[in-house]
């Protein structure tokens, strides 16, 4: 007998994507269900080759449903959530609402499985900032090996990480370079976005970092080690899908480029592309469509005793949200839910 299976917000770019990535892994479901909002009701969409009519989140009960993949923010998601979990149907949850919450667990499964134990706490699990989950993957291998001590970090993250309207407006703004009477003012980012990069992503905090910039560090510390020291600057760039991630580590104890390189390769999750030609790495462009996070420009960094540097890149509809949350789904099922 297999799962039965809800995703919520079946209609933006997160949730279709869960829906393709639960067809593409097979996942075991009995029953997969697509919920919207009321204004989306009866919306097709596509589950493998099937085709799903939303039904309305806000009447749907979610009582002998198994597990339920949200992807519906924060303010929908803290009134739907607790309804899911109470009639016992898990919710993997892809904003931020319970991240930061010591009892519920915060999971990238190629890191902390464990974690998914504390599932029973409150029926939710907690997945990560796109721009943490990536980078993570490619910490635990080498924290294993030397430990890290802090980690410097600037993103280039994609308009998709700002939905549906952050594409819409670099296709609209870039069109409007060119034709004359289609130009486009900025309206879902602070600043032009075509042609440009942007500096600032969420809202800016009392320290002068932005809210994307203190997630990474507070969720690195929680998926990883809450000792490990992380200072972030997250940047907007005019790129549709896959975020980027120039990363700087240094560890306790020396750890060699080569060997890195090695830790690396084996690495769950991970994909090691690192030819010192022209070429030689991967962009986000490559990355579109695959689940691997991708590692190039692996490095000594000779400013200090035990530095390396590397280049961090994933499609952040995947691996940064929609893969992770199906992965999570089936630790769950395999580590707690055991059915079939």
């Amino acid at each position: 007998m297999g799962y039965r299976v809800v995703v919520a917000g079946a209609t933006g770019n997160v949730g279709r994507e869960m829906l393709n990535i639960l067809a593409e892994r097979r996942f075991p479901a009995d029953e997969v269900v697509a919920l919207a909002s009321r204004k989306s009701l009866g919306t097709e969409v596509s589950y493998g080759d099937k085709t799903l009519k939303t039904k309305d989140l806000d009447t749907f009960d979610f009582t002998g449903y198994d597990i339920a993949l949200f992807a519906i923010g924060a303010g929908p998601t803290k009134e739907y959530a607790p309804r899911a979990a109470k009639a016992g149907c898990v919710v993997i949850d892809n904003s931020s609402l319970y991240r930061y919450e010591p009892d519920i667990p915060l999971i990238v499964p190629e890191v902390n499985p464990d974690a998914v134990e504390m599932v029973k706490n409150r029926n939710i699990i907690a997945n990560p900032n796109c721009s943490t989950a990536q980078m993570v993957v490619a910490l635990k291998p080498l924290h294993d090996r030397a430990r890290i001590k802090r980690v410097v970090v600037a993103t280039y993250q994609s308009v998709s990480g700002a939905g549906k309207e952050g594409m819409d407006e670099l296709w609209d703004q870039t069109k409007g370079m060119y034709v004359p009477g289609q130009e486009r003012a900025p309206k879902k980012f602070t600043k032009q976005i075509a042609f440009n990069v942007i500096p600032h992503i969420d809202v800016f905090m009392e320290d002068g970092s932005t809210k994307e910039e203190w997630k990474m560090v507070a969720e690195t510390k929680k998926i990883v080690d809450p000792k490990i020291k992380v200072t972030a600057t997250c940047v907007r760039v005019p790129v549709f899908v896959g975020h980027s991630e120039a990363v700087n580590i240094e560890f306790e104890d020396f750890l060699d480029e080569d060997e890195a390189r090695e830790i690396l390769r084996e690495a769950p999750g991970v994909m090691v592309v690192d030819k010192r030609e022209a070429g030689g790495y991967v962009t986000p462009v490559e990355c579109v469509g695959d689940f691997a996070t991708y590692i190039s420009r692996i490095r000594q960094d000779s400013t200090i005793d035990n530095g390396l540097n590397l280049w961090c890149v994933s499609d952040n509809l995947r691996k940064g949200a929609a893969l992770n949350a199906v992965q999570i789904a089936e630790l769950l099922g395999n580590r707690v839910l055991k059915k079939g």
